[in-house]
């Protein structure tokens, strides 16, 4: 048995004759490539963490460094405190058009007012003209009258007039594509209107057209024609629909459409000078 304090029990057993030529002790450089080597450098080595990290990125100390700022939630209530000022939440999803709508007042209450007027007497003049209701003149007396102030083809004109006043008025007062029905309430107010000049000019007293109870159609076209104009409000079938919320280019192609029908119609099947 050997003693611990035997220097030669701690050699290796070939130490004893002696270190071979061949031998070579084992160095960590020796796993560097060499000079000649043509890899990437960069892409092999491994950084160390102290000098790849980025400076302005250092781990948050435990109690001198500052904490990061927390996530505010929208209606959190976080005053600014020590935090700074921190913006107000914003409320999302509601437009400009919608805020604005919630200003409205009464206008919806009187466009409704308006549009069930305008609707109801429409519908009650249609069915004068088409079923004598109400001393109404029925569609003979209608036929007569259309053939009296010089239209042509009044047999399917009695028809679609009568038969356009109740359409156009249900659909007033059920808020219902509401700009069509209004120009086509109003072509048909045109055409009146001129039928009425004809036959005060036939009587001797175009002069007194607007004084003799002629201007209840006139007032009756305008409000028809504002309506096109305004469209339904918010209390009719059409609210969500954009003509209700914002009318513009439709509505103002309805009024015109509405103003040249009638005109197109009085030409094409009267074609006589109401002045």
């Amino acid at each position: 048995m050997t003693s611990p304090h035997d220097p030669l029990a701690w050699q290796r057993p070939d130490d004893s004759g002696g270190r071979p030529a061949s031998a070579s002790l084992v160095d960590p450089e020796d796993d560097l490539p060499s000079a000649t080597y043509g890899g990437d450098f960069e892409t092999t080595a491994i950084p160390r963490y102290d000098t790849a990290k980025p400076a302005a990125s250092q781990p948050f100390g435990l109690l001198s460094d500052p904490e990061p700022l927390p996530y505010v939630q929208p209606g959190s209530g976080l005053s600014a405190g020590a935090y700074g000022s921190v913006a107000a939440p914003t409320e999302v999803g509601v437009t400009e058009d919608r805020r604005s709508g919630d200003r409205r007042g009464t206008q919806d209450l009187g466009l409704l007012l308006l549009r069930v007027t305008v609707g109801v007497l429409l519908v009650v003049h249609g069915l004068q003209q088409m079923f004598g209701w109400w001393g109404g003149s029925g569609i003979d007396g209608f036929r007569d009258y259309l053939t009296e102030v010089g239209f042509r083809q009044v047999d399917i004109l009695a028809y679609v007039a009568a038969g356009g006043q109740i359409a156009a008025g249900v659909l007033l007062v059920l808020g219902l594509f509401t700009p069509v029905a209004a120009a086509g309430a109003l072509a048909y107010l045109v055409t009146a209107i001129l039928a009425e000049a004809m036959d005060a000019h036939n009587d001797a007293r175009l002069s007194s057209l607007l004084v003799d109870g002629h201007e209840y159609e006139v007032v009756l076209m305008v409000v028809v024609a504002a309506l096109v104009l305004i469209g339904p409000g918010r209390y009719g079938l059409d609210a969500g629909r954009g003509w209700a919320r914002r009318p513009f280019i439709g509505s103002a192609a309805a009024l015109v459409l509405g103003i040249g029908g009638g005109v197109a119609i009085w030409v094409l099947l009267n074609g006589a000078n109401p002045l």
